[in-house]
């Protein structure tokens, strides 16, 4: 249990997710994500800041230890309460996903809201293919947008939540 200093209440959390099982579902995506684009002469990874850039560096870290692939990781910010009003950035020229293979990558997809206005500000470019990336898929979809790579579906109630979590240089996911 963990004590809540802010809503000053007690708060179980399950691990989902260990450092072990993490790494096991990134290698797993990351050879998914190679044999899906085994043909393109390069990758670009678009991680959605904070847990998809994580995930992101990850991601690209194992991809460039398999493949001789070209893979750039380029970082993807937006205000996840309010992605229609708010300003949606990419760290760099958002011109180089100009015709090329883009994975847009988050931790967690519960309604689709999140991977949706990002997936729609790089569809303003003329991408040659998108795919998403998620480490948990929660199955409570609001809008038409799924990942095509998924570390684990797991099916929870609207109250649940589902946390990434750095401890000691380590990440875990834990179910609150």
């Amino acid at each position: 249990m963990v004590y809540n200093i802010a809503k000053t209440e007690i708060v179980n959390k399950s691990l989902i997710l260990s450092p072990l099982k993490i790494k096991q579902k990134i290698s797993r995506i990351a050879h998914q994500i190679v044999e899906f684009n085994y043909d393109e002469k390069e990758i670009y990874l678009v991680g959605i800041k904070q847990g998809g850039a994580i995930l992101g560096e990850l991601i690209y870290k194992e991809i460039k230890s398999i493949t001789t692939i070209p893979v750039h990781l380029n970082l993807l910010s937006l205000d996840k309460s309010d992605p229609l009003n708010g300003k949606i950035e990419l760290d760099a020229p958002v011109e180089n996903l100009d015709n090329k293979t883009v994975i847009l990558i988050d931790d967690v997809l519960e309604s689709g809201r999140t991977l949706m206005y990002a997936a729609q500000f790089l569809l303003n470019r003329p991408l040659k293919k998108l795919s998403t990336t998620i480490l948990v898929d929660r199955m409570h979809p609001k809008f038409p947008i799924r990942a095509d790579f998924v570390g684990l579906t797991l099916s929870t109630t609207l109250q649940n939540h589902i946390q990434l979590e750095e401890e000691n240089g380590e990440l875990a996911v834990y179910l609150t």
